[in-house]
């Protein structure tokens, strides 16, 4: 099964860059995860790859740019992005996703608002099974929140539907909260099942909240999907 899921996210990511990585664009965003490790193989594989600038999402994003011998650069010195691959941990019927499990989620978030298309690769474990989010993504919506806003965050997830909310742990290799690349604390919300015309309400309802940085919903952004099925074939949704 490895070595199947490892040659779908593969599959997905090559075809989405030689699909979409058009002459003309000068300036890509890179984002997190697993998958997007083989979009920067990919293009670091492109005879003219010195004449792309790449926006990483995080720690991991940048390693992956400097490493596949890619030009990096900033948010700060390139707002204006022609195109963002990034991978996801659910995508529902409508195309909106979670996103957060490796805690880049604003960053993420941020990279791909400012891109002008915004293409998700993934494997076929990330596409949910119903249209739902929250149904092969067990582990709730990530939200990233100020770390003094925790206690009183955790109290209004619950009180307007959480299943469950708590505080991600760093595990075994850290005592204590895992910590964002901006410094802040991440909190995982249960909200079930999340049907495709409620996401956005979700999405706005918990943005509102004082403390919090940003949420794991991506709602609205996504042009299209690159998904590696099982049997090594490459299916896609979106225009």
């Amino acid at each position: 099964m490895t070595s199947l899921v490892e040659q779908s996210k593969k599959s997905a990511a090559y075809q989405a860059v030689d699909d979409n990585l058009k002459p003309s664009y000068k300036i890509i965003g890179i984002g997190s995860g697993s998958t997007v490790v083989y979009v920067a193989e990919r293009i670091g594989q492109l005879s003219n790859k010195s004449q792309f600038t790449c926006i990483p999402t995080g720690f991991q994003s940048k390693q992956l740019i400097l490493s596949n011998g890619l030009k990096l650069g900033s948010i700060e010195e390139f707002p204006n992005i022609d195109i963002t691959f990034d991978g996801a941990d659910e995508i529902d019927s409508d195309l909106n996703v979670i996103k957060g499990g490796g805690a880049c989620l604003m960053q993420e978030k941020l990279v791909a608002s400012c891109s002008k298309k915004f293409i998700i690769v993934a494997d076929f474990r990330k596409k949910s099974p119903t249209g739902q989010l929250g149904v092969n993504w067990r582990k709730g919506v990530p939200i990233e929140i100020i770390p003094a806003s925790y206690t009183k965050i955790l109290k209004e997830l619950k009180e307007f539907g959480a299943v469950k909310a708590e505080v991600r742990s760093g595990g075994s290799a850290k005592a204590g909260p895992v910590i964002t690349d901006n410094g802040m604390f991440i909190i995982d919300a249960d909200f079930g099942a999340i049907p495709p015309a409620e996401v956005s309400k979700l999405h706005n309802k918990i943005k509102f909240l004082t403390g919090v940085v940003d949420v794991g919903l991506f709602v609205n952004m996504v042009e299209k999907t690159y998904i590696g099925e099982e049997n090594g074939s490459v299916s896609t949704m979106g225009n």
